[in-house]
């Protein structure tokens, strides 16, 4: 059991490394690094699904498998075609944008480690995935019917979310304001939440309640939930988006930061 999941390890870690490596070529060949973040959505589906129906001494995925890589492939889909589309609209993302500045020439080089060290970190994520579809038991339990419902949620608020930006940035009385309807109202980054929420469900679907110690193994599903807040809220999220805000923002920006939470959603302050 251990030499399958450590190959499955090393399986997921040279996906994602192959596939990020097409990513920055890309980013290099179109000068738009938007295209960045569509590939790599779009990798985390398809090497999740893949790693979730990967058959064991030769049976056929069972109705877990199934499940689990139902439930990324969906995700990957509808956060890969939003973010396609929006960067088919733009001739390059703000925010990877500034990094290149700031490497000057040594960009090329810089972008490719750095994409690379995504990939790395994204391996939990995927991981994750893999253990949740592994769980060793035939039936179907309440615990992954609330995964499903976790993620659910998450695609649909990330989905408003997302809509309710588009929509505030088309009406033309919106131009040099800051969104602050609906989900916005409440986060500065309900998208960014409702994307983090999502990952609860593989350790909810993973996580054995009954006997913690019946499935070590679905423990390590706990990292996916951990990278995701991390990588959002510390690194390629939040920090260069609320920068890229204060600059084209300004005093706008800074007093819809100091009455709005940054991630969780709470009631706004007066």
């Amino acid at each position: 059991m251990t030499i399958l999941y450590l190959g499955m390890l090393a399986a997921i870690a040279m996906s994602l490394s192959v596939l990020m490596a097409g990513a920055w070529l890309v980013q290099q060949r179109t000068g738009n690094s938007g295209w960045v973040d569509t590939i790599w959505t779009f990798a985390i589906g398809l090497v999740g699904a893949g790693a979730a129906l990967w058959p064991v001494a030769g049976s056929p995925p069972n109705a877990r498998q199934w499940l689990v890589a139902a439930l990324v492939a969906l995700w990957s889909l509808r956060l890969g075609a939003h973010i396609a589309v929006r960067t088919a609209g733009i001739t390059d993302d703000p925010r990877y944008a500034a990094f290149a500045r700031e490497w000057g020439v040594d960009s090329p080089r810089r972008m490719f480690v750095f994409l690379q060290n995504q990939a790395l970190g994204s391996i939990p994520l995927v991981f994750a995935i893999f253990v949740a579809a592994r769980f060793p038991a035939e039936a179907l339990r309440p615990q992954d019917y609330l995964g499903v419902l976790i993620l659910l949620v998450g695609i649909a608020g990330e989905a408003l979310a997302d809509a309710q930006l588009k929509k505030f940035r088309s009406d033309p009385a919106s131009k040099g304001r800051v969104c602050d309807v609906g989900l916005w109202r409440w986060s500065r980054h309900p998208n960014y939440f409702f994307q983090w929420f999502g990952w609860l469900a593989y350790p909810v679907i993973a996580i054995p309640v009954a006997d913690p110690l019946f499935y070590p193994w679905g423990w390590a599903s706990l990292l996916a939930p951990v990278f995701m807040y991390w990588i959002l809220v510390h690194v390629t999220g939040i920090p260069p988006l609320e920068q890229q805000m204060l600059r084209s923002r300004g005093e706008r920006y800074r007093e819809y930061q100091s009455r709005t939470s940054m991630f969780f959603p709470l009631p706004p302050q007066a």
